[in-house]
């Protein structure tokens, strides 16, 4: 119903408003008295009285108010006076916009906007084109027809789920990004085929169907047909016009079904997936899909939405008697009572889920998007631009429903506020109650989106999605960053088969692992060991430690570990220098380099340092994994001179410049600039005549790599083990500044970095390192590490 507009009086002989259409009684109604349905020129269908639709139809710029009273009471069957005419125009027919003023212009009228109604809508065709266009799709609705075209559609759906399965589809159109444009634009097209099928159903019962075109609807483009004049339809009519969309989803399927079978393309088949996806969500009656004019048509209701406030207040005991809880039917108040209970407090959760899980939709967002955009340069950098068109869509894709919300959650807002601020005018008490409300209402708001540790996180894939999950994050205090010593909590844990679990009575030693910067950023960790073998110990007092640890599909990890050890005349020397890449994905990248230079001052009777290297691939697909450590052992006569000291620091902050972009450097030229680094180092040491070398040794680079679907490949006598860290963010700690001077006696301060994934790096074969190319990048936290001081 539109909202009342001023009435300016009317014509001596009322005239009606350009455009009016009367549709006539609604057939099948379920109101004890069947209204009858107008249709304004703007496109909004309005319901009448039987007595005022019986004078509007005597509205015809001829007769005048005692000739419209006689006319309306013989359709009545009650006497009218002239004076009641002119009042039900006054007080209803002009306020409702039908009938023109009393200069003769046009009404103004304001269409109800719902929340729940279609938004930004843009009209394809007016209503002759559609007339012609679907004319030749009534033909469809033979019964004949209809009986084969359900029945292989019935068939297809058994054969695609049950027998062929999806698996063969689902790879062959990933691992083709045009296949996967054409299954989209395939799907874009039959939901505008299911329009047609509404329209086509309305000309198949002898209706007129109106526009087509497209719009928004909640958070998701949509299309539409106008089938009001469907309203003059019986209710097996109207039924068959709400189901024809879902009639032509079918065909699509069984079409793309004959295709499958003349190609051969086992990624057609997901278009079937699709259509019976849309056919799922089209029948959902909470909103106003076709589930809810199926419902609506089916009880002779029109709009469901308008009956809930009455239908919530006969409820209460002192107002079952009110008459507009006795307009319907017994078995239609039945039907709408129940609708009424159900949907209601489901939109109202709906409405509460989406408020409380925003921040962490819109960190997941945010963190996808990331990615997407990342994927996109190395698309474009690769020259692929039809994978690089699948990550705009995709990113559209995450941009869509977030934008979709904070547009309800706009309008929802802005309605309540108008809504109390035009019933409280006038009346100070209530203003201020309402003020009060809307002031709780923002609070509460502020209190649950405000930047905490948890709040904005993406969310992860070890998590369940269960509503304690969902509130996390507004109640910190009972998850595990908020765990305190003392408290019980819960985790997720992979336990080995054919091993009793732990109980309260039988406890077992277990690990909790813990990334190395979640003290500082608060990202939390992974909540189990996901690898099936242990992890690595950390590093020793004077040991060189890299580790990438990549759980996040469609991801690129690097950390890099550079070092520089001095050790003091006679000190045993047992450093050891490790380099670790794990990952458990798909279509990801774990890149871990470990760099140490140790440096024996003097004679010393121990030298035993280890060079270790490990790389794993478990539950990969397309995964890359390399690891490579690279370590240099001098002994040098005495320290250096102030010279050679000097063109040391300069050479190392040249290294650690390069730790710094290492990302951005070919996995085949990193063990070769390594080496470069180590020449050079030797070169100054040797050029040095206070630190002649006595004896040098060095140890040859360890490489690590696994190639798509190897379990495990690591170095002799490596056990590749690792520490997760956050999905998608490399674990490291820092000391030390980037290119600070080494000094003898301690540990000369690390290159410590930030870097983000590679774009457009291919890497290849080097140094005897198994690879394969590395998936799309996407943006990954990288830190170079050093042992602390001695």
């Amino acid at each position: 119903m539109s909202a009342p507009v001023a009435a300016a009086g009317t014509l001596p002989v009322p005239v009606r408003a350009d455009g009016v259409q009367l549709l006539g009684e609604t057939q099948g109604s379920g109101y004890r008295e069947a209204p009858s349905l107008v249709r304004r020129a703007d496109g909004q269908t309005l319901q009448l009285t039987r007595l005022l639709y019986i004078i509007l139809e005597a509205v015809d710029g001829t007769r005048g108010a005692e000739e419209i009273a006689s006319h309306a009471s013989a359709g009545f069957g009650r006497l009218v006076s002239a004076d009641n005419v002119r009042t039900l125009i006054d007080s209803q027919l002009l306020p409702l916009g039908l009938l023109q003023l009393a200069d003769g212009s046009q009404p103004e009228v304001r269409k109800a906007d719902p929340l729940l109604g279609m938004k930004f809508r843009y009209t394809v065709t007016d209503p002759e084109s559609t007339r012609r266009i679907t004319a030749p799709f009534a033909a469809l609705f033979n019964p004949l027809v209809v009986i084969l075209v359900t029945a292989a559609f019935l068939a297809a759906c058994w054969w695609v789920f049950m027998v062929k399965g999806l698996a063969s589809a689902t790879h062959e159109a990933f691992a083709n990004p045009g296949l996967v444009l054409l299954i989209l634009a395939v799907t874009v097209l039959s939901a505008g085929f299911h329009e047609f099928g509404h329209a086509a159903g309305a000309r198949r019962g002898g209706a007129t169907p109106g526009a087509m075109g497209t719009g928004l609807y909640l958070i998701w483009p949509a299309f539409f047909t106008d089938v009001t004049d469907s309203y003059r339809l019986g209710r097996a009519g109207r039924i068959r016009t709400d189901l024809g969309g879902l009639y032509f989803n079918a065909i699509v399927a069984v079409a793309i079904m004959g295709l499958w079978w003349a190609t051969g393309f086992d990624a057609l088949l997901l278009v079937v997936v699709t259509q019976v996806l849309q056919m799922v969500r089209q029948l959902m009656p909470l909103v106003r899909f076709d589930g809810y004019h199926i419902l609506a048509d089916a009880t002779g209701v029109p709009d469901l939405f308008q009956r809930i406030k009455p239908t919530l207040l006969s409820l209460l005991p002192w107002r079952r008697k009110q008459p507009e809880a006795q307009v319907l039917k017994p078995w239609a108040r039945a039907v709408v009572t129940a609708w009424v209970l159900i949907t209601v407090p489901l939109l109202l959760f709906s409405m509460v889920m989406m408020v409380l899980s925003l921040p962490r939709v819109l960190g997941t967002a945010w963190d996808s998007g990331q990615k997407q955009y990342a994927m996109f340069n190395h698309s474009l950098a690769g020259g692929d631009p039809v994978d690089a068109a699948v990550r705009i869509l995709a990113i559209a894709a995450v941009a869509l429903p977030v934008l979709g919300i904070f547009y309800i959650l706009f309008r929802l807002g802005r309605q309540l506020v108008t809504g109390l601020w035009r019933k409280t005018r006038g009346r100070a008490l209530q203003r201020g109650t309402a003020l009060a409300a809307i002031a709780a209402v923002v609070a509460g708001l502020a209190w649950a989106w405000w930047p905490g540790a948890e709040s904005y996180r993406p969310v992860q894939p070890y998590e369940r999605g269960t509503l304690a999950d969902a509130t996390t994050a507004i109640f910190p205090a009972g998850s595990a960053a908020g765990m305190r010593e003392g408290r019980a909590g819960r985790t997720v844990a992979l336990w080995p088969a054919g091993k009793d679990k732990p109980t309260r009575e039988d406890p077992q030693l277990s690990m909790v692992l813990v990334p190395r910067d979640a003290g500082a950023s608060g990202t939390p960790a992974a909540p189990s060991w996901v690898f099936p073998f242990d992890q690595p110990a950390a590093p020793g007092e004077d040991g060189n430690q890299s580790l990438a640890v990549n759980t996040t599909d469609g991801s690129v990890v690097y950390d890099v570990a550079f070092a520089l050890v001095w050790a003091d005349d006679g000190a045993d020397v047992t450093t050891r220098n490790e380099a670790y890449a794990f990952a458990s994905c798909a279509d990801c990248a774990a890149v871990a380099v470990g760099f140490q230079v140790v440096l024996i001052v003097g004679q010393t009777d121990v030298i035993v340092p280890e060079n270790l290297s490990a790389a794993a691939n478990y539950n990969c697909v397309r995964c890359l994994t390399y690891a490579l450590a690279s370590q240099l052992v001098l002994t040098l006569d005495g320290p250096l001179s102030a010279d050679g000291m000097t063109r040391l620091n300069e050479l190392w902050q040249q290294i650690a410049e390069y730790g710094r972009n290492l990302q951005n450097v070919p996995l085949s030229e990193i063990q070769g600039r390594l080496d470069a680094f180590k020449v050079q180092i030797m070169e100054v040491i040797k050029s040095d005549p206070s630190a002649t070398p006595g004896v040098a040794s060095g140890t040859a680079p360890a490489t690590s790599g696994s190639s798509p679907g190897a379990s495990t490949s690591a170095s002799p006598g490596a056990s590749p083990s690792a520490t997760p860290g956050a999905p998608g963010a490399t674990p490291g700690a820092t000391a030390g500044a980037p290119g600070t001077a080494p000094a003898p006696g301690g540990t000369a301060p690390a290159a410590t970095s930030t870097a983000t994934a590679p774009a457009g790096a291919q890497p290849t074969e080097s140094g005897g390192t198994a690879t394969s190319p590395a998936p799309g990048p996407t943006s990954a936290a990288s830190t170079a590490t050093a042992p602390p001081a001695p």
